[in-house]
Formats: C-alpha cells, sequence, structure tokens
C-alpha cells in the first residue's frame, strides 16, 4: 500500500481507478465533457476515459475556459471522481469550486501532493480522504 500526504485545495473523499498522466492537460480542447475522453490528439493518454477515475497529473494547462468545461464535466457525470496535482492549477480550482456551488451533490476533490508526487501509479485503486490523505492498493 502506498500512503502519501497531500494538501486539500478542495477537500473530500473519492475513489476510483488511478490513471497517472504524462503530462498537463488543458480542459479546454483537451477533454470531450460529454463522455470524459481526452481528445487532445498530442496527449500520450489520448484516447483514454477520465470518467470516476482518480486523475493523477502533474497539473493544467492553457485556457481558462477550462474552468467551465471540467464544471460541464462534473454536471454530465464525466469528471474524474477526484484531481491530484503534483502543482496547483488555478483553473483546475476555480472548475471544482464552481461545480461545487451549482451542482452540490457532486463532489471532484482537488489535492496537490508535491512530495511522494512520484510514488502514485495507475491501475490501482486510490483513496483521497478529507484530510488530503492519498492511500493506493
Amino acid at each position: 500500500m502506498v500512503s502519501v500526504g497531500a494538501i486539500p485545495v478542495f477537500p473530500g473523499t473519492a475513489e476510483g481507478p488511478s490513471l497517472v498522466l504524462d503530462q498537463p492537460l488543458s480542459w479546454w480542447g483537451g477533454i470531450d465533457p460529454r463522455d470524459g475522453t481526452i481528445i487532445d490528439a498530442h496527449h500520450p493518454q489520448h484516447g483514454q476515459s477520465t470518467v470516476g477515475r482518480v486523475l493523477i497529473l502533474p497539473g493544467g494547462r492553457g485556457s481558462s475556459g477550462g474552468s467551465a468545461v471540467l464544471a460541464e464535466s462534473v454536471r454530465l457525470m464525466t469528471a474524474p471522481a477526484a484531481l491530484v496535482l503534483k502543482e496547483v492549477d488555478p483553473i483546475l480550482v476555480v472548475g471544482v469550486i464552481v461545480a461545487a456551488e451549482l451542482y452540490p451533490d457532486r463532489n471532484c476533490p482537488l489535492v496537490v501532493a508535491r512530495e511522494g508526487y512520484d510514488l502514485l501509479v495507475s491501475s490501482r485503486t486510490t483513496r483521497i480522504r478529507t484530510d488530503g490523505r492519498i492511500e493506493q492498493s
């Protein structure tokens, strides 16, 4: 079992299979909010689904419109179960906050795991606790 401390930027609990992205991702033009698929043709994980997964990524990339795309993904229930970032991304933070305000029955926690980020892996179940602790089994 891997256990990593993280900073709960937008706290909550979540659990799901992990997906580690090799590169940052822009939600604007990088994710299809209708089905949660990575559509950026240049991204190494192009074609992967993010729905219900704990998405582990170095950070976001790009347009402020990504906040709206992330909020729309939450509305459509095609969003990741949680976001684990290596560095804070204000665009993604705004997206989960707006989604929580508009759709209070849905949750997409966002945590930052600067130290221990490199220990996190795909193909395992990842749990995010309210205190920000990340557990993989």
